[in-house]
Order: structure tokens, then sequence, then C-alpha cells
């Protein structure tokens, strides 16, 4: 049975693990786009939520204006204190534009929308909508260490699905890239990063005070640039892991702007910028070098344990991942995070006031069209 403490206070489920949490005054945030909307996954996630009993969910949306209304009616159907927040409605960006922040979507941008609503509350989750494993007790989880003194927390899993390893962007890009940092930087920041068994997970836990303390990246930089500001906020003491078991997820594709390599670029901006933002100046020729020495030794690694446990393993293709995602290392581009929500010159009421005339003008509108349909 595996016991080990990392250099963050790590929860381990050893079992039957079902803490007690006060779920009442959690506000739970769930990014959904028109994408994942429905799906079999989203559809237990909005489910399973049903049975926790919470404070708030804040549902941070990101649809076609066509479809806002079908996601909008589909969210309706589940019992819970939901918020839709129509992250890219023409009312949002307007108050966006006019506060100077209406850069680029992505999902960086939208979770901080929601914090700003969900701020409020003394405690707040927030995880993806697409594990078909989720239960409720993954809230009670993320929150149980927020009750016992911890300020930030990150969920870990493993990731097996259909006899082969997943999490291949944390596995063969982040994991092997923090340990050649690691080997030369002798530096709290790098050892806060790689003090995490699923850095790239997109479930975590913090108080209301500290939601309202985050910088998000607009994009798929969110996980590095939370544990960032995190490390600012919490550092080890006030940071803790927990268990959430085994997650079955959907799957990207490697190439493309939307795949793997296109969020390897994202994640790799924002880690080399939290870097930057605590002195860390790598070396960046030696640490592609020294990542592809890493990389390669982590992939020997993976081999034995696939085959210790009979599972299938394609070095060569892992190898093949390796050298697409070394060519995003480098120093970061322009600091596009959004601002912490104690310190913008925007108010979260004024937004879901946005949001809400917006989706209402877009729901208006499609009965209207299902009217002229009809006639």
């Amino acid at each position: 049975m595996e016991y080990v403490q990392e250099r963050v206070a790590t929860l381990h489920d050893f079992g039957d693990a079902r803490p007690a949490a006060p779920t009442d005054e959690v506000a739970v945030v769930v990014p959904v786009t028109e994408r994942e909307h429905a799906s079999l996954a989203a559809e237990r996630v909005f489910s399973e939520l049903e049975r926790a009993a919470l404070a708030r969910v804040v549902v941070p949306l990101r649809a076609h204006e066509s479809d806002v209304g079908t996601v909008a009616r589909w969210l309706d159907g589940f019992d819970l204190p939901l918020e839709l927040l129509w992250c890219n409605a023409p009312g949002v960006r307007e108050v966006l534009a006019e506060a100077g922040l209406n850069g680029p979507a992505g999902k960086g941008r939208d979770v901080w929308l929601a914090l700003g609503v969900a701020a409020r509350h003394e405690y707040v989750v927030v995880h993806d909508a697409d594990a078909t494993t989720y239960t409720a007790d993954h809230v009670r989880r993320l929150a149980f260490p927020l009750t016992r003194g911890f300020d930030f927390v990150k969920g870990y899993y493993a990731r097996v699905e259909n006899r082969r390893l997943y999490g291949r962007l944390f596995r063969l890009f982040y994991a092997p890239l923090l340990r050649a940092l690691d080997a030369r930087h002798d530096d709290p920041i790098v050892d806060y990063l790689g003090a995490f068994r699923y850095a790239l997970a997109g479930e975590f836990a913090v108080t209301g005070e500290l939601a309202a303390r985050l910088r998000s990246p607009p994009d798929w930089g969110l996980e590095v640039g939370t544990l960032g500001d995190a490390f600012d906020a919490a550092g080890f003491a006030g940071s803790a892991q927990v268990d959430l078991g085994v997650h079955e997820h959907d799957h990207r594709a490697v190439s493309g702007s939307e795949g793997l390599t296109g969020m390897c670029d994202r994640v790799a901006d924002a880690l080399f910028r939290v870097l930057t933002d605590h002195g860390v100046a790598p070396d960046y020729e030696r640490l592609r070098a020294a990542y592809r020495e890493s990389a390669a030794a982590l992939v020997e690694q993976y081999a034995a344990d696939a085959a210790f446990n009979g599972l299938t393993y394609d070095r060569a293709r892992e190898r093949e991942q390796c050298r697409a995602y070394e060519s995003a290392i480098g120093p970061p581009g322009d600091d596009d995070r959004l601002p912490a929500w104690r310190d913008a010159d925007l108010s979260p009421d004024r937004l879901r006031a946005a949001a809400r005339e917006s989706l209402a003008d877009a729901t208006d509108d499609a009965g209207a069209a299902t009217d002229q349909r009809h006639d």
C-alpha cells in the first residue's frame, strides 16, 4: 500500500476514503463548451453533483449563440442551485472590452469569469465535466483539506484506460521537464511545481479568499498559472493534494491547435512565465537537451510500469510525442494573464447581469425562430 508524503501534504485513498466536508459552503465551478454538453460524461458529472447538497454550481459556458439555448435547457433539467454564465455572450464581451480584458477566449478565461462569482463563497472547487468515472465524493475530497487549514488543494489520479497509459502531456512533457529543471535550478518554485503528482489535473479547490487572488492565463495554461499563484499565497505548508482514484476522460489528438501539441505550447508558456516571475532564468538550449535526456529515461520507466501491469505500450510513439513537445521549450511570450478579481476594475455582478441579459435575448430569439418554422 502506498502512503508516501510529498513536499505538500498528500491525502491518500486507502480503500474507502469518504471524508466529511461542508458542501453547503462550497461553490463548484464546472466549465462546459457546446462540444461537451449532454455527453455521457457531462450527464454523469451533473447527476452526481445533485447528490452533494452544494451552495452553488457555477457553469461557465462557451458556446455559439445558436446553441446556448439548447445547453441552458439541458442544464435546467438538473436539480441544482445552478448559475449559467455565458462567457462569450455579446454583453459579456462588451463589459470585458470596456475594462480592456476582451482578449483571447479559452478555458482559463471561462474559469476566471466563474471565479468572480464563486469567490463570495467560503470554499471553491473547480473540475471539468469530462470524467466518466466522476462521483460526488470528489467534491468532498477536494474540499476536506480546506477545512483543515489548507488554502489550496490539487487532485491527482491515475489515467489508465483500454489497457493503456494516458495523461500524455503530463507524463511526456511536464514531468520530464520538471526533472530537467530541478537538476539545474535549486529554487523553491521549481520544487513546488514538481511536488504535485498530477500538476495538469483540472481538479483543484481553494478558499474563497484565494480564488479572488488567482491570475488566470486565458487558455490551457490555467493549471500551471494557478500553481504559481498558489505558491505565493499558500506555499508548501498551505497546499495539499488528494487522491481521486482512477479517472477515465475524453482524449485529444496529438496534433493541431486544440490537440496536445497546441496545449503544450500554452502550458509551457505559463510554466516559464511562473519561473520568470520568481527569478528563475533557464538556459533554454541546454534545457531542451536536458529534457530530451529526462524524457528518454521516463519513457523506459513507463515501459517497465506498463509491462508490470500487462498494459500495451508503444515506445516509438511516446518518443515521437516527446520530440513534438520539445519545440515548446522557450521564453514565455507576452503576459496575457487576467487580473486577480480583488484587483480587477470590474464587478462580477455586472458580468452576471450582462450574461443573463444576453442569454435571455438568445433564448427569446431561438424561440421566435422555432415558432416561425412551426408557422
